[in-house]
């Protein structure tokens, strides 16, 4: 599976660049799901449609900087979006509903980013019925315009027809974000046919109902009233997102700074993270990790444990960080906050995640926020395994990048996670190399092995992670990694999230009686009504 993608070859959306404004229209090809078996009706999506969406915004982003409002509409008539598509959910394997599930997610807290961070705002313009998916795909836009045409709904009817969640968010954003009442969320989420008009400005779940004869002119009224309030450029060229240098065989991955190594007999794959004074460095890196961390997800599904090592000189990656955190150019903005994102897409991979600290690695400000994503971190107390008579030395470095640039999904730094409760501002004083010894003692790692042992005690650790359950690593990492405060994001992808990866297993959403397999088929699913 590949999540290349040009806005030359889309099948299901059409992106349009009139000067501040932008249009991403979905006009789903029924015939074009990713894998056969089912066909895209009624505007709805699998993940091919997802990675053409993930595509365009992150286009939107670096490559037209000076748009400022996104209008995301439906090309079809009277449809804006069914949502999910119902045979897919019901034909795919377990692990593939979840990841699915968790890209989509992605993809709209990034929209969201992009307001917040970007001053690029996401509006809706739901021309026609609007449910499930495509509802939640609205309400992570800023501000939802449906049209009141006395039949165009939104409607959360993945409870009452279908017996799941809306998954990407639906709950989460109705009572966080758009502050709908809890029993008004209630009825509607429990309502199959939603609310229309009048009703559904009333409750919170749109903003306005404008009727179709004004709706083009409204729709393009609001879009440039967001787009007064934005602080993009105005006169800024864009950069464009050119197709990644990569090479893949059965052996791994292997991109201009990024390397992963498969161990199949291990199920682990290493990652080299390379350092470079290349002035192209930061961005490309971050779409290189982004890659290949999506790859790896949907690909390497029993690679369950990624090993992230560094490579080169620390001073290289010092620089480029420094550069990267000064810049205050609408680009250095956009890389800054690409990074994050990616960090913490990988924060919520369901992978085990080990850091190796050795001499020649570079794990220092931006690239030790790699090791503190990870669950365990080990450095190497002695010289190169390879050349005992080296005076190099493992250590790391923490920067101002370990301090606030880069926020977890619960809003705060990977070193106030590790250190929950704790008050971290006292490492801010360490501006120099932190050695083995020193870096254990201060908490900074697991553990320091010297030489003589590193061998045998790394192979014991990931020997011991491969004979584990992968589904308790996954709950307990999930758990471990997300300390302290709850937000709209952590709240999707781990309450609402866990949820649904239940249900999603239990026989009354995807057993062959259950409302899943039988949607649409007329009869009726069959529940299992002890509630557990």
């Amino acid at each position: 599976m590949s999540f290349d993608a040009h806005p030359d070859s889309y099948r299901h959306w059409k992106l349009r660049v009139e000067g501040e404004l932008a249009w991403l229209v979905l006009d789903v090809d029924e015939t074009a799901g990713i894998v056969p078996g089912y066909e895209l009706k009624l505007n709805s999506y699998d993940l091919g449609v997802d990675i053409e969406l993930y595509d365009a915004t992150q286009r939107l982003r670096f490559e037209h900087p000076r748009v400022r409002t996104v209008v995301v509409t439906s090309g079809k008539d009277r449809v804006f979006c069914a949502g999910a598509n119902i045979r897919m959910l019901a034909a795919s394997s377990h692990e593939w509903k979840v990841n699915f599930c968790k890209f989509t997610n992605e993809t709209r807290n990034g929209m969201e980013d992009a307001t917040e961070h970007s001053g690029q705002t996401y509006l809706a313009a739901v021309n026609g019925s609007c449910a499930g998916g495509g509802y939640e795909l609205a309400l992570a836009c800023d501000h939802i315009v449906l049209v009141d045409d006395n039949s165009s709904a939104v409607s959360l009817p993945e409870v009452p027809l279908l017996g799941v969640l809306p998954g990407t968010g639906g709950l989460t954003r109705l009572v966080d974000k758009r502050r709908v009442r809890k029993d008004r969320a209630d009825v509607f989420a429990t309502r199959s046919d939603g609310m229309r008009g009048k009703a559904a400005v009333q409750w919170g779940l749109v903003d306005e109902v404008v009727p179709p004869r004004r709706f083009d002119e409204v729709v393009r009224e609001r879009a440039l009233e967001a787009a007064r309030n934005s602080t993009r450029p105005q006169d800024a060229q864009g950069i464009e997102l050119t197709p990644l240098e990569r090479e893949t065989d059965d052996d791994g991955v292997r991109y201009r700074y990024v390397q992963a190594k498969y161990d199949r007999e291990l199920g682990l794959v290493k990652i080299t993270v390379h350092a470079s004074t290349d002035e192209n460095w930061p961005l490309t890196v971050t779409r290189e990790l982004d890659d290949l961390i999506l790859r790896l997800r949907t690909n390497e599904t029993e690679l369950g444990t990624w090993v992230f090592t560094t490579a080169g000189d620390p001073e290289a990656v010092l620089a480029q960080e420094h550069r990267l955190l000064t810049d205050d150019s609408w680009l250095g903005n956009e890389i800054r906050h690409f990074y994050k994102r990616v960090l913490k897409r990988l924060d919520v991979t369901s992978r085990s995640l080990i850091a190796l600290i050795e001499p020649g690695s570079c794990f220092v400000g931006m690239l030790l926020e790699l090791a503190f994503a990870c669950d365990r971190q080990y450095i190497l107390d002695g010289p190169p395994i390879d050349d005992e008579d080296s005076d190099e030395r493992a250590a790391i470095q923490l920067t101002p990048a370990n301090f606030g640039p880069f926020p977890m999904g619960n809003g705060i730094t990977r070193l106030q996670s590790r250190f929950y409760g704790e008050d971290v501002t006292r490492l801010s004083e360490l501006d120099k190399p932190v050695d083995a010894v020193e870096a254990a003692d201060l908490g900074l790692v697991t553990e320091a092995f010297d030489d003589i042992d590193w061998v045998d005690e790394i192979r014991i650790v990931l020997e011991g992670r491969a004979s584990l359950s992968p589904d308790a690593l996954t709950g307990m990492e999930a758990n471990h990694r997300f300390v302290g405060p709850e937000t709209l994001e952590t709240k999707i992808f781990a309450r609402l999230t866990a949820w649904q990866n239940w249900i999603f297993n239990r026989p009354g959403a995807s057993g062959p009686e259950g409302a899943l397999r039988r949607y649409g088929t007329g009869q009726k699913a069959v529940f299992d009504r002890k509630r557990v």
